[in-house]
């Protein structure tokens, strides 16, 4: 079996790759049968120099290698045919801009496994950049709030070369007291933000504590779906009951809203779900929320303010609530977004190595033992130039002229 690690083409340029070199090292020791090359890139975070000084073979020929490894799309041209890939397709949910790609794959006689469909059996994923989206995001909505107030300064994440840096900075921050900062989600993206509130030595309270007290120095709440949506029955199941049956809740956030300066969204917003709150919502005077960092980036949709993703290059815009509309995000009606989608690759390196890990834990182990848990099963998408049973969906999406 021979893995390839191939080069990121698409624009703009992602310097993130599946393994370090230390990572593809410790590949090698654990599977000595398995070979490995790495395709020559000038863009990627490691080096080819750092590859090479790990005895891995650096090579501008992937065309020997069975099963290529990427992070995002491949550019329809450079896809190899007869091969296996794994790189995000942003295919599965029918997005529409990446139909040719998935045509492309099948026509190729491509075998495809998405990031995002390498899960457990009861449907988590087990790989993906989301504490790492969660680590920046919550560093970029305090950049966001010192650049509103000018009461202090931190350099864009960007600039930073890890984590522990991006730390170092939010450890220098003083924010005024009774701040209250509200983070939603249970997940890899949600616990990514809190290991930066933790760092900062910010107190963790219980939603109640949250909701009916004041405090004399900042804190933060983490919610869960129930705590910031209710049955309409008034009836308390449990997580299971909302995932499988939305429809029957609705909204309890605004008594949050009401509360909170700081809101930090990292939760994963599933269709049919609630929104937390509306543009509406936002228009009510009790309505307290002044900054928002929207993890999860979802337009239009549960986070009202949220009309747009922003970039890594110009990461805050301001949604004036009676207006409806952007405007300059140091308007002092404004509420302050920080929507970036690809957060991860502010902090390149840590992100790798990270993914690296998970997928050295739970992917690679596949390969050599016969797939005894259906980890590959579940997440070929694509087999024979046809769809696999479990992705029969997406064929009307393919076959759409649209």
């Amino acid at each position: 079996m021979k893995f390839g690690i191939i080069k990121e083409r698409k624009n703009p340029p992602d310097r993130r790759v599946v393994f370090s070199p230390k990572k593809l090292k410790e590949l090698q020791e654990k599977f000595p049968t398995a070979k490995i090359e790495v395709e020559s890139s000038d863009i990627r975070v490691f080096t080819d120099e750092e590859y090479t000084k790990e005895n891995i073979q650096v090579s501008k020929d992937m065309t020997v290698c069975d099963v290529l490894l990427g992070v995002k799309e491949v550019p329809v041209d450079a896809l190899i045919p007869n091969k296996k890939y794994f790189f995000f397709s942003h295919t599965i949910k029918k997005q529409p801009y990446n139909r040719n790609l998935l045509k492309a794959i099948l026509d190729k006689n491509i075998e495809l496994y998405d990031h995002e469909t390498i899960t457990k059996e009861n449907g988590m994923r087990l790989i993906g950049f989301g504490r790492y989206a969660g680590i920046v995001g919550a560093y970029n909505g305090f950049r966001a709030i010192g650049l509103t107030t000018k009461s202090f300064q931190l350099p864009k994440g960007e600039t930073l070369d890890s984590k522990k840096e991006l730390i170092k900075e939010l450890q220098k921050i003083t924010l005024s007291n009774k701040f209250k900062i509200l983070l939603t989600g249970n997940g890899k993206v949600a616990y990514g933000a809190k290991e930066m509130l933790d760092a900062m030595n910010i107190i963790q309270v219980s939603v109640d504590e949250y909701l009916s007290k004041t405090f004399n120095e900042v804190v933060y709440c983490m919610i869960d779906v129930l705590d910031y949506n209710k049955r309409k029955d008034g009836q308390i199941i449990d997580n299971l009951d909302f995932y499988n049956h939305p429809e029957s809740y609705e909204s309890n956030f605004m008594r949050f809203a009401e509360v909170t300066d700081f809101f930090i969204a990292g939760h994963f917003f599933g269709d049919g779900s609630p929104y937390l709150f509306t543009r509406e919502d936002a228009k009510k005077q009790n309505f307290k929320i002044k900054y928002v960092a929207d993890i999860s980036c979802d337009i239009d949709g549960p986070v009202a303010s949220t009309i747009r993703p922003s970039t890594i290059a110009e990461p805050i815009y301001g949604y004036h609530p009676k207006k409806e509309k952007e405007v300059n995000y140091t308007d002092k009606d404004a509420i302050v977004v920080m929507a970036v989608d690809n957060l991860p690759c502010e902090l390149p390196k840590d992100a790798s190595e990270g993914f690296g890990e998970m997928f050295l834990e739970n992917v690679i182990p596949a390969f050599f033992n016969n797939d005894k848990d259906g980890v590959l099963a579940r997440a070929k998408m694509t087999e024979n130039g046809k769809l696999t049973e479990r992705f029969s969906y997406l064929q009307d999406y393919i076959d759409s002229k649209e």
